[in-house]
């Protein structure tokens, strides 16, 4: 501790009371910079990182069910791996959702497009 000059003035000081002591709350959050906006790039990178992992998950059930599977469809017949006939079918029933699916939409948009021109 350094003793005050002969000649200067004490300036008086005032401790520095933390914002919790003057009477403000702290929320407790961390309070970042400005928030990132989401695009459509970052998205399609999330898809393409799920759809990755999914792929790997995919191929490991592939390689882990190879026994053969006789499969009979519409009069005919074949075997394959099970895994393999098991793909086959979740294709099928995703191409099945997906043309309902996009009936639908097609449903919905000449409804919309009609809703316009009779507002105008």
């Amino acid at each position: 501790m350094t003793q005050p000059q002969e000649g200067a003035a004490e300036v008086p000081v005032e401790p520095v009371k933390p914002p919790e002591a003057a009477g403000a709350r702290h929320s407790g959050k961390f309070e970042a910079g400005p928030k990132l906006k989401r695009t459509r790039v970052s998205g399609t990178w999330i898809a393409v990182i799920v759809a990755l992992i999914v792929l790997v998950f995919l191929l490991v059930f592939i390689l882990q069910n190879q026994d053969t599977a006789t499969v009979h469809f519409l009069g005919m017949s074949g075997s394959m791996p099970l895994a393999v006939a098991m793909l086959f079918s979740v294709i099928a029933g995703g191409a099945l959702v997906a043309l309902v699916g996009g009936a639908r939409i097609l449903q919905l948009r000449k409804q919309a497009k009609k809703s316009r021109h009779q507002l105008r």
